[in-house]
């Protein structure tokens, strides 16, 4: 039975200014009030163009991410393997809408496969669709809309990135993670990453999709992917999530009056995550599967199947994954007992991994809840060291 409240273990390589800068970083982003004028002053100052870019990277993108470029980002990854977590090094600059800017994505995404390819610590990488092309293109193409002579050229460069990256990682046996995004783009997305899963997925697997668990559609989705394995000849890998756009997703549903899309309470999109955690073990001849979760009775659940179903701690199939500077309780305590376990580690340029630093202040009430907890193992940890020291 592993205890999640080993704190001494979940902070076993973060030195007592580590613990420092965490507890100040948590202790506003767990205050509302204080996280959304804080959220809103940095808005303001990019518009601006004010240079906030020190003051961010001290702070903030010192905690959640890697660093600047994949080189240096190495101490992260070098500091999480010492703990036996591996790294997906995710390459976070969004809201690009240049062609100039897609390829820059594109090539930096295989800069990343080559160096996953080059270290054990490194177990696969990670893109974004919306990172390779540009948002409206892919409404239209989950819409069917009828494309103007300029998108279908875009449509064409788009296909064949995604075509490069799929086949670059698959020469290289690096598994690349496709990640999921809003719903009115998601269909668009599951299609072509089926497509890639059943051209490459042949053997085994190299090409995951992400399933957002809050989303009221994905069991039915995942038991049709099932049926679809168990008629076909190809393999399937899974990134399990519970979702990162909640409240966009029911604001958007609402204004343009279309049936909300997922989930409204926190209970229903847990049990689906573990209804959709069960299906996959079930199916484990098949698909792979990364449990991307901050939920310790969804981490506790895949353990106690992985014993039920006399699957080894360290079968390459099943991970679990957690975001880098949170959950840390959760990843270090697998780990130390002997399973997959690896961290997202966001890099890039400091105004562009800005919306995704500014997205983590900004989720919904679960991951609210979610800070709480990281502020509380942090005063935990504070505490253990301050009495050992007195002894």
């Amino acid at each position: 039975m592993i205890h999640f409240n080993n704190l001494e273990v979940a902070f076993s390589d973060k030195n007592n200014s580590d613990l420092n800068r965490a507890h100040l970083l948590f202790k506003t982003i767990s205050n509302p009030v204080i996280s959304k004028l804080l959220t809103s002053v940095v808005k303001i100052c990019l518009w601006l163009k004010l240079p906030i870019s020190p003051m961010i990277k001290a702070t903030v993108f010192k905690h959640f991410c890697g660093g600047t470029t994949i080189e240096n980002s190495q101490k992260v990854i070098d500091k999480l393997w010492e703990s036996h977590i591996g790294t997906i090094l995710d390459y976070s600059a969004e809201g690009k809408k240049s062609e100039e800017d897609f390829k820059h994505v594109e090539e930096e995404t295989i800069r990343t496969i080559l160096k996953s390819k080059k270290e054990n610590s490194i177990p696969f990488s990670v893109f974004k669709f919306t990172g390779i092309t540009h948002f409206s293109l892919l409404e239209k193409i989950n819409n069917t809309s009828v494309l103007s002579e300029q998108e279908e050229v875009e449509k064409k460069l788009f296909l064949s990135r995604i075509e490069n990256i799929c086949k670059t990682a698959v020469e290289n046996k690096v598994p690349i993670f496709v990640d999921a995004e809003e719903s009115w783009i998601q269909s668009a997305i599951d299609s072509i990453t089926m497509d890639m899963m059943k051209k490459y997925n042949k053997e085994e697997v190299w090409i995951y999709n992400t399933l957002q668990m809050y989303r009221n559609d994905r069991i039915a989705y995942l038991n049709e992917m099932v049926a679809d394995i168990n008629n076909n000849n190809y393999f399937v890998g899974l990134k399990l999530v519970r979702g990162a756009y909640h409240e966009q997703e029911i604001e958007r549903s609402k204004q343009k009056n279309y049936p909300c899309p997922v989930h409204t309470t926190k209970e229903n999109t847990d049990t689906d995550y573990n209804k959709a955690i069960k299906i996959c073990i079930e199916n484990i001849d098949k698909i792979s599967v990364c449990a991307g979760t901050h939920n310790e009775e969804s981490s506790t659940l895949l353990m106690d199947l992985m014993q039920k179903h006399n699957i080894q701690k360290g079968d390459k199939r099943i991970f679990f994954s957690q975001l880098l500077g949170m959950s840390d309780h959760i990843s270090y305590n697998i780990a130390n007992s002997g399973y997959n376990v690896v961290k997202y580690v966001p890099y890039g340029p400091v105004k562009d991994v800005l919306p995704y630093l500014i997205r983590r202040a900004e989720e919904n009430t679960s991951i609210a809840g979610q800070m709480g907890r990281e502020l509380i193992n942090i005063i935990e940890e504070k505490k253990r060291r301050k009495l050992n020291k007195n002894k």
